[in-house]
C-alpha cells in the first residue's frame, strides 16, 4: 500500500483513535465501539479503511472478530519522515542564531 493511502486513512480522527485503541492489544468490535462512542457499523467501515491500506489485521475467534495493529505502514512513514526530523532540528537551530 502506498503511503499516501495511508496518510489519507489516517488523517481521519476516528481513526486514529482506533489505532490507539489498538496500539497494545487486540481488540474486538465491541470494544472499539464502546471506545469510539459510535455505533457498530461505523466502526466497522473505518476498520475496513484501515485494513484495506495494511494498517489492522483482524481475526475471528469464535463470534468475535478481533482487530490488531499492523506496524509496518508506519514505520514505512517514520523512515521516510526522517529526514525531515533531521532538517527541524537543524532548521530550528539555524532560526533560533537569526
Amino acid at each position: 500500500m502506498t503511503s499516501t493511502a495511508v496518510l489519507e486513512a489516517i488523517a481521519e480522527p476516528t481513526r486514529r483513535r482506533l489505532l490507539d485503541a489498538i496500539r497494545d492489544d487486540e481488540r474486538s468490535v465491541g470494544d472499539l465501539v464502546d471506545i469510539v462512542g459510535m455505533h457498530q457499523p461505523g466502526v466497522s467501515r473505518h476498520l475496513k479503511v484501515l485494513r484495506d491500506v495494511g494498517l489492522v489485521e483482524v481475526r475471528r475467534d469464535a463470534q468475535r472478530r478481533l482487530y490488531r495493529l499492523q506496524p509496518e505502514p508506519l514505520m514505512e512513514l517514520d523512515e521516510w519522515l526522517e529526514p525531515y526530523r533531521l532538517e527541524w532540528s537543524f532548521g530550528s537551530t539555524a532560526w533560533s542564531a537569526i
